[in-house]
């Protein structure tokens, strides 16, 4: 078996040390003429703990990929793959957050 690129491994680590089941994760690497696009898959019970709250966690994580990237002279990006009927509902703005405007839809300022 060849050697993990140190952005793949560094992936895997981080990955595998946030979720509950690290056996479902996995990483996959393709290089093109944009860069290196890592592809995290992981059980979707975990999906939460990879997200973070607000997108927080996942953010980090890119931060982090990028710069073990430029150490490497290289463009590092990740792709979350979220599988299928995993998506949640579209938020409508006002209704989202139980906000009633009815009373103030007609107003004229």
């Amino acid at each position: 078996m060849a050697a993990q690129p140190s952005d793949q491994a560094f992936l895997e680590f981080v990955a595998k040390s946030v979720v509950s089941n690290p056996d479902g994760i996995s990483v996959e690497r393709t290089v093109d003429e944009m860069g290196v696009l890592l592809t995290l898959k992981t059980d979707p019970a975990d999906m939460g703990y990879i997200i973070g709250r607000k997108g927080q966690t996942a953010q980090a994580i890119r931060t982090l990929l990028k710069i073990v990237g430029a150490k490497n002279n290289a463009r590092v990006n990740l792709k979350i793959y979220e599988p299928e009927g995993s998506r949640r509902p579209a938020r409508m703005e006002n209704e989202s957050a139980g906000i009633d405007t009815s009373s103030v839809d007609d107003l004229k300022i």
